[in-house]
């Protein structure tokens, strides 16, 4: 029972050492616990800081990211429609060129053709006519040589030409 009841004595000792471990402690534990305690609340509110100053920062990037990579789709799809298009002028230049070369190799060949039968049918129509020549000739020896050829002749071209 004695332990639930102190005396005077055991209550002042007790009053005393506690008062005296306050007093140690808070003249050489108080301050350094505090210091630390406050520079600990520094150190976490600027790492909380620094993290939402990152977290505002990656934010920023990734809208620079996506404004770069939207930036990068305009150009790369801007330059894809410029080679399409430098494409297709140059087929359509090649296709037009190669029109008129063709065009005008079949006009050369047509003029080429042309002269060349006209060169042909003026030698067969000399040649047709030196032919229709030598065998007149020789036709108009041979029925010359008689005098009564030559009246019949005469006579069947003059008949001819009347009824013509």
């Amino acid at each position: 029972m004695g332990l639930l009841t102190p005396d005077f004595g055991l209550f002042f000792w007790t009053l005393l050492a506690f008062l005296l471990v306050l007093f140690v402690l808070g003249k050489f534990a108080w301050k350094p616990i505090l210091n630390s305690l406050s520079e600990r609340e520094n150190s976490i509110a600027k790492s909380l800081a620094t993290a939402e100053q990152a977290r505002k920062e990656m934010a920023s990037l990734k809208s620079e990211n996506e404004s770069l990579l939207q930036k990068a789709r305009e150009e790369r799809s801007l330059m894809l429609k410029e080679a399409k298009d430098n494409a297709e002028k140059l087929i359509s230049d090649a296709t037009a060129k190669a029109k008129s070369e063709y065009e005008r190799i079949v006009a050369d060949a047509q003029s080429a053709i042309t002269q060349q039968k006209q060169a042909a049918l003026t030698e067969v129509k000399n040649q047709v006519g030196n032919l229709v020549i030598e065998v007149a000739e020789k036709v108009l020896r041979k029925q010359l040589a008689n005098k009564g050829e030559q009246e019949s002749l005469i006579k069947d071209l003059v008949d001819n030409v009347k009824l013509n």
